[in-house]
């Protein structure tokens, strides 16, 4: 590798962009930080990692052609709908991911890494924020650009998210408790990408799932249990909580169907990258203060039937 190979990073103050940065700077690449407020905290993080920051906004098609020129790869990632400072809807997520693969094209990128989303089959899920996110690999796969997409499994951080029970002492999520299901590091996402930069004539033109980590509901409480130091327990949601919101209906019918619950190699990328987080090594490590916050929080939570 020579220091005059660059990689672009689109969502580079957020969590999977934030990763991929730092683990591209690790591995020796140049990075470019695509952020829209270079004085914010998180984009001062990426600059004192050696990251240079290029302003911009993903609908200003200018500014991102400015932060290509010259780059040998791309990593894009968008903020899927309702999320972020952008508040973007899903028709411009998929927008925003279109255009920057074909600015991407235009500028001669040798290898494009898009993030999708860890869903099994190319068929619609008719849920918004994943059904774009499967247009702009559809569109992605139909230009001239030697591209990978990744598609990163349920991030082992929403575990922590309040209201899902571990402060009043269990765990609520899709799987049934004897239900397998993979779970992603964020840190994970970019220690994966590097590794996919590094080899481009293994994944350039592939599909590739991506997962820390493969796990039962009823193993997640006993792990959780022994970090916490108290008994967590776990639930499925409960079915009167579903029947009464759609979303989460529909998530635990694609858990359910399998489209959710396990489809990445572990034991490949294992390989690939020897240092992926288990759930128990992530607990202990970048996980550990998210516990704490989590089991010390308060508010809603769904209730044990």
């Amino acid at each position: 590798m020579t220091d005059d190979q660059t990689i672009t990073v689109f969502g580079a103050t957020g969590q999977q962009g934030g990763a991929v940065a730092r683990s591209l700077r690790e591995a020796g690449w140049q990075v470019r930080a695509f952020v829209r407020d270079p004085s914010g905290d998180a984009a001062k993080r990426l600059e004192a990692a050696g990251c240079v920051l290029v302003q911009g906004d993903m609908a200003d098609r200018a500014s991102v052609e400015r932060a290509l020129l010259g780059a040998y790869g791309v990593f894009s990632v968008q903020p899927s709908s309702g999320q972020g400072v952008y508040g973007v809807s899903d028709a411009d997520e998929v927008a925003f991911g279109t255009s920057i693969a074909e600015a991407a094209q235009r500028a001669d990128v040798r290898h494009f890494v898009y993030s999708s989303v860890g869903i099994a089959g190319s068929a619609p899920t008719g849920m918004g924020h994943f059904d774009s996110k499967l247009a702009i690999e559809r569109h992605l796969n139909a230009l001239p650009l030697p591209s990978t997409v990744i598609r990163p499994s349920t991030f082992m951080e929403i575990l922590m998210l309040p209201g899902l029970g571990l402060d009043q002492g269990y765990l609520t999520f899709f799987p049934y408790p004897d239900q397998i299901a993979q779970f992603i590091a964020v840190e994970d996402i970019g220690r994966i990408v590097a590794a996919v930069f590094a080899q481009p004539d293994r994944f350039v033109g592939q599909t590739l799932e991506i997962a820390s980590d493969a796990i039962t509901g009823e193993d997640l409480a006993t792990k959780l249990s022994e970090e916490a130091k108290r008994e967590i327990r776990y639930q499925r949601f409960p079915e009167p909580v579903l029947a009464e919101n759609p979303f989460l209906q529909k998530l635990a019918d694609l858990f359910d169907g399998k489209r959710l619950a396990a489809n990445a190699d572990v034991a490949m990328l294992r390989k690939l990258v020897p240092e992926l987080h288990t759930f128990d090594t992530w607990l202990k490590g970048p996980g550990k203060q998210l516990l704490i916050e989590a089991l010390q929080a308060s508010g809603a939570a769904v209730a044990l039937r």
